[in-house]
């Protein structure tokens, strides 16, 4: 158990060999620093690799034991208390800790980490979808969205718009964040706020990423015109969730065409355990909307028992997607896989940020909209750090042992507090990470 504790260094140093020397490149506007600004960050970043949930209970969780020892072992650094780091980020600029999270994706990237698990071999998938954070009483920051109860008060509702690689693994890795605006003395609408932040996030990720080979994975409220112009645009390939109803004129089309017997139609068979799955795909390619040409997938998916029992039954899913890739009977199961892959952005990332101990929803800065900002960016290199320590395969193996991922990560606290990694060998930062 005590190599996983070190795993988290030997990660950093092995996948991100420089890391202290970027945070150590940061803007520090302090006059008499105590401690150097790579230090403050790194206290920040601990809060969310050990899931401290709080700065209060981070700061606790500091003076017990060998705790504060262990963490200069692991991290080459000292521990500062929260507050002080805190003071750095309410007036540290956002867009220096994405530049960071821009850099740590780059190198991930180059090392071809990432590669084995792109769509085709040849693009890197990427979930487009947005969370709310925070509610507050009064304005945080200007255009932050609010709604009206029927009683006349306002809650403004803090929301962030994520572009994210999702991989077939798990790995869920932030690469670029834009915050959600409303026009001023306006109800938020969800549509027409998050396609505005969706056009500056394109921008966004265009800059930051100008030779990465993109297919965007979004949900049923992407498929419109404008999107489909981003994507073309940007050489952008795209697999997005059709909902019935959207795009009135495709599904007419797709309508009339199924009666007429122009779609590709057929079953593929598989067993999962004891139960057989059914899965019927539907085909259309090259329909007309607009000026875009876009290929319509159905994918119907039966689950029903071998060996009928009381607590078995038969189960339906359906799945349907528009995509600018062309679907063959050889293809069409990658590309719904793909497309549905698109959940991950909000199981395996927000959801998994917000209850799995990151404690996302909590305010760690209630007052400075620009600290909750860095803070956030703070979580989001915390989490990518964590999944490339978590997912090798001999940690998965070790976390496979355990009752729960929290029974897991209580013992490795208990050694972070209660021994003494002087004691321990060494950890070898040339071993190989398998996923």
């Amino acid at each position: 158990m005590h190599l996983f504790t070190m795993q988290m260094g030997i990660t950093i140093k092995r996948r991100f060999p420089e890391f202290l020397e970027l945070l150590s490149q940061v803007t520090d506007p302090r006059k008499r620093p105590i401690y150097n600004v790579e230090e403050l960050l790194m206290a920040v970043l601990s809060m969310f690799l050990f899931k401290r949930g709080s700065r209060n209970h981070a700061d606790n969780t500091a003076v017990k034991g060998n705790y504060s020892h262990n963490f200069e072992r692991l991290f080459h650094c000292k521990l500062p208390d929260l507050d002080t780091s805190d003071r750095l980020l309410k007036t540290l600029d956002a867009q220096e800790l994405e530049e960071i999270k821009r850099k740590m994706v780059q190198l991930l990237l180059r090392a071809k980490v990432l590669d084995k698990y792109k769509l085709f071999g040849m693009y890197h998938l990427i979930g487009i979808d947005a969370t709310g954070l925070h509610s507050f009483d009064y304005e945080p920051y200007p255009e932050c969205p609010y709604k009206t109860s029927k009683n006349g008060k306002r809650t403004w509702t803090v929301y962030v718009l994520e572009a994210k690689i999702l991989c077939s693994n798990g790995f869920n890795f932030s690469i670029a964040t834009e915050w959600v605006k409303n026009p001023v003395d306006r109800e938020y609408e969800k549509q027409d706020c998050e396609l505005k932040a969706f056009k500056r996030l394109s921008k966004k990720i265009r800059q930051m990423y100008p030779r990465l080979p993109i297919a965007i994975a979004a949900d049923g409220l992407y498929p419109n015109d404008n999107v489909f112009k981003i994507c073309k645009s940007n050489n952008w390939r795209f697999i997005i969730t059709l909902k019935d109803g959207n795009l009135p004129s495709v599904w007419e089309e797709v309508n009339l065409l199924k009666k007429a017997g122009a779609s590709i139609t057929f079953k593929a068979y598989d067993t999962e355990g004891q139960r057989k799955i059914t899965t019927e795909y539907c085909i259309i390619n090259n329909n007309d909307y607009k000026k875009h040409t876009i290929n319509f997938l159905e994918t119907n998916i039966t689950s029903q028992p071998l060996v009928t029992k009381k607590d078995e039954k038969t189960t339906h899913e359906r799945f349907v997607h528009i995509t600018d890739l062309e679907i063959t009977k050889n293809n069409c199961k990658t590309i719904s896989d793909y497309g549905r892959q698109r959940w991950k952005i909000e199981n395996e990332g927000f959801n998994a940020q917000k209850n799995n101990g990151y404690n996302l929803c909590h305010k760690y800065s209630r007052k400075s909209f620009n600290a909750t900002q860095n803070y956030y960016q703070c979580l989001q290199i915390a989490h990518m750090i964590n999944q490339l320590a978590y997912k090798t395969k001999n940690v998965k193996n070790m976390i496979g042992s355990h009752d729960t991922l929290k029974s897991f990560e209580e013992c490795i606290l208990i050694i972070m507090i209660g021994h003494n990694l002087d004691n321990f060998q060494s950890p070898n930062f040339t071993c190989q990470m398998r996923y």
